[in-house]
């Protein structure tokens, strides 16, 4: 690859962050868009949870596969043919006339997602030799990743202010145009000369083993245990991911090099990366529901309230090299991880009217803990590999980020749901499409309020507002103590490990490996 000035380096910067930018936003832009949907489409409690989390099963399904791609193809050349894509996708997703339709389209943002996101951080990798250089751009890139994911709610709230809930994906179109052009110019391309062919059993397998055990999750979450289908997805997810992973260790040019996962700094960071973005993203997806179907806020106002996390999560990742530097990786991770845990367990404390305080207390922690560490692991990720290798490690880190994302929606809001519905007291004498309406969930429960008598109306906005507060101060609880017991152990996973890691000697690490063979 051809050696960049230092003018190209941060412009090259600047583009990849506004490609993925677009990429966060939405993965939270939809979270206010769903009382809207709700209205429009009429989609089932199943269905409003499929067009959530689609988009993050399908993306973080293909990472593994796009990140390859990249090494092998060309990541310049795998990120303009995903630019490109997404646009498209977000025009088929803006003027879905059914939720069936919506569904799949949201499928198709997420396969043209998969090849944005690996790319942006494997370019990075090639482009920013420096340790210490690469520590403060990939804080950049966390800053802006996060920020956007924060700024999803508030974008989407200007929108629904203004235009009908498809706004929120067309406003892809015209920013991916611009990406587009300026990734022409401004980015270099690099691939690793000595990557073989993809490996299609690899490729199958590893969607397979991603998707399946999500959605088992997802489903056992929302309906039981009991469920058919819960067993068929965890048996195929399961049996997916020990096909694909005793494949890797016989391919001359694996998917995934599984020998990373021997440094206990690269598993360790990606266990982290894991639970940080389940906080944030599960965080993000029941407040949003909560100031505006309990409190009544509009979409702009929710998303205005949710700015704390964005000012928040950009200070701490900007300042995370600082915080490496003097007081260690382990402490940083886990320092992070603690204040993702200690905004949930705050969440425990919001009461069913006037919370904002709460929520703004709890969105502060949030922000700086999720930016904090998500900058830490991904640095940590990418700098144990050798640049060669940035595609595959790329994507390890991104799957981390979207199975976070998937895990946050999928199990937060799904254990939010049953305990909703398992706390819902609903008055006497209402008529039956109602009441199987407000134990559908909460957005349910207000829109068929509507439609009632005012006595009525009151008392089910009332109860549905009572179950869903309950329901939230428990699942955050239980979450934040998870969390807290993540943040305690990367003290030990992640201990030894140097604030400066150098460029890793491939030949040296070839040898290394063979000799212990």
């Amino acid at each position: 690859m051809e050696v960049l000035t230092k003018a190209r380096r941060w412009t090259a910067l600047a583009t990849l962050c506004l490609a993925v930018s677009l990429i966060a936003i939405d993965g939270t832009v939809l979270h206010l868009a769903v009382p809207r949907l709700t209205e429009a489409l009429l989609p089932t409690s199943t269905q409003i949870l499929w067009i959530a989390d689609i988009y993050p099963f399908v993306l973080g399904g293909l990472l593994i596969t796009a990140g390859n791609a990249g090494d092998r193809f060309g990541r310049k050349r795998v990120l303009l043919i995903g630019v490109l894509a997404f646009g498209l996708a977000s025009l088929a997703t803006a003027y879905a006339p059914t939720p069936e339709m919506l569904i799949a389209a949201r499928a198709l943002l997420g396969v043209a997602g998969a090849t944005i996101m690996p790319s942006t951080l494997s370019i990075i990798r090639n482009v920013f030799t420096d340790p210490r250089e690469r520590t403060t751009a990939i804080g950049l890139w966390s800053s802006v990743t996060t920020a956007s994911a924060a700024a999803g709610p508030v974008i989407g709230g200007l929108l629904l202010d203004r235009f009908w809930w498809g706004s929120v994906f067309l406003i892809n179109v015209p920013v991916m145009a611009l990406v587009l052009v300026a990734a022409v110019f401004t980015l270099p391309e690099s691939r690793n000369p000595a990557a073989g062919p993809l490996d299609a059993f690899s490729v199958l397998t590893s969607v397979t083993g991603v998707v399946g055990v999500i959605y088992a999750i997802k489903e056992a979450a929302h309906g039981g245990l009991a469920q058919p289908g819960v067993g068929i997805a965890a048996l195929a997810g399961a049996g997916g991911l020990l096909l694909f992973l005793r494949r890797q260790t016989r391919l001359a040019h694996p998917l995934i090099d599984v020998r990373l996962f021997r440094h206990r700094s690269f598993s360790a960071a990606v266990g982290g990366d894991v639970v940080a973005v389940f906080a944030l993203i599960g965080t993000l997806f029941f407040l949003s529901l909560y100031l505006q179907l309990v409190l009544g806020w509009t979409p702009l106002q929710a998303g205005l309230a949710q700015l704390p996390a964005m000012v928040a999560s950009m200070l701490a990742a900007l300042l995370a090299a600082r915080f490496v530097a003097r007081w260690g990786r382990a402490a940083a991770i886990s320092t992070g991880l603690g204040m993702c845990a200690a905004s949930l367990v705050t969440l425990a404390l919001l009461p069913p009217s006037d919370g904002y305080p709460v929520v703004l207390g709890s969105l502060f922690l949030m922000g700086v803990g999720a930016g904090l560490s998500f900058t830490v692991t991904a640095d940590t990720v990418l700098a144990t590999v050798p640049k060669e290798r940035a595609g595959a490690a790329s994507a390890i880190a991104e799957t981390a980020y979207e199975l976070g994302a998937a895990l946050g929606i999928a199990i937060i809001g799904s254990v939010l749901g049953g305990l909703y519905r398992n706390n819902l007291d609903l008055p006497a004498g209402l008529p039956p499409e109602a009441a199987a309406a407000a134990r559908d969930s909460i957005g349910a429960a207000v829109h068929a309020a509507a439609a009632l008598p005012a006595h009525l109306a009151d008392a089910v906005t009332a109860a549905a507002s009572g179950a869903y507060v309950d329901a939230v101060n428990i699942t955050a609880l239980a979450c934040g103590g998870l969390v807290a017991v993540v943040a305690v152990s990367a003290l030990y996973t992640l201990r030894g490990v140097a604030a400066v890691i150098e460029e890793p000697d491939p030949e040296k690490e070839t040898a290394h490996e063979s000799a212990a063979h």
